[in-house]
């Protein structure tokens, strides 16, 4: 397991010069921070229906939406276990029925891939430029982060900590998939909390959460909560975290901000295992 902490803006990381590993749903979270700052820019909007839609950037950035995922489609597990070419992403589109809501927007919460792949191609249009180009200039280059970059194609992850001997194809994360040092997902995370990023009243938006049911069996949310592209426990056994988990094939990611610790600290943890929860368990009980 590769961890990292950040304590008071210094990094004590067992994992700075190690190869970079799978961010997973954490690009999640660099999704969020590049659309806001493109909000921020004037260039998008966070609560104006998408053209031709009847939610707004907010809702797709809190799941809140009602699109469906691809997650439990059959025929796309099948096509990974194959080593298939990823689908063209109006093929995808297609398949989960993208057109057909699970509710009204704003009326429900249902964690969606497909509503990050939105996010994708609207910061891509608002910055007239691939989304690894985008998020580069608009997160990680202005919180000093040069090591997070975007895995295109499957060469891209064999030179990760725990290589790619599966040779899963990163283009079937259509939201995008960073890959970097762990030290950088401890800092992204730190550095954007701590508000260096965004203007305060968007910080507020994205720390703005909301409840999502009771604790999740067998891992360690006892209330969790989702902001704009932040998962959120108000309760966890280090008082309140924010972060994001994710998982892959071959590795897991953990990284939360623990802002009543004093000082307060983020962790990461990085692992080849399957089971979320033990990179979970491992970041909350990192010094």
């Amino acid at each position: 397991m590769l961890v990292a902490t950040v304590a008071a803006g210094d990094i004590a990381d067992h994992g700075h010069f190690s190869p970079p590993v799978p961010w997973w749903s954490l690009t999640k979270t660099a999704l969020a921070a590049g659309a806001l700052a493109l909000v921020a820019a004037g260039r998008l909007a966070l609560d104006v229906p998408l053209a031709g839609r009847p939610f707004t950037l907010r809702q797709l950035l809190q799941h809140t939406a009602g699109l469906p995922d691809y997650g439990g489609l059959a025929a796309y597990h099948e096509a990974v276990a194959r080593n298939d070419e990823p689908w063209e992403d109006g093929v995808l589109l297609r398949r989960v029925g993208a057109e057909r809501l699970q509710f009204a927007p704003g009326m429900g919460w249902a964690y969606s891939n497909v509503g990050y792949l939105l996010v994708r191609r609207l910061i891509e249009a608002a910055a007239g430029a691939d989304i690894g180009t985008a998020l580069r200039a608009l997160v990680f280059a202005p919180l000093g982060l040069p090591g997070a970059r975007l895995a295109g194609k499957p060469a891209d992850l064999s030179s990760t900590a725990w290589g790619n001997g599966q040779g899963y194809h990163p283009g079937w994360v259509y939201h995008g998939l960073l890959v970097g040092p762990p030290a950088e997902a401890a800092l992204f995370l730190d550095r954007l909390l701590a508000g260096r990023l965004l203007p305060a009243a968007l910080m507020g938006a994205m720390l703005d959460c909301r409840p999502i049911g009771g604790p999740v069996a067998g891992r360690p949310w006892r209330a969790p909560a989702y902001g704009l592209g932040l998962m959120v426990d108000t309760a966890s056994p280090r008082g309140r975290c924010r972060g994001h988990s994710g998982a892959g094939p071959g590795s897991t990611a953990a990284a939360y901000h623990l802002p009543d610790l004093d000082p307060p600290r983020t962790v990461a943890a990085f692992a080849p295992l399957d089971d979320v929860a033990i990179v979970e368990r491992a970041a909350l009980a990192l010094p």
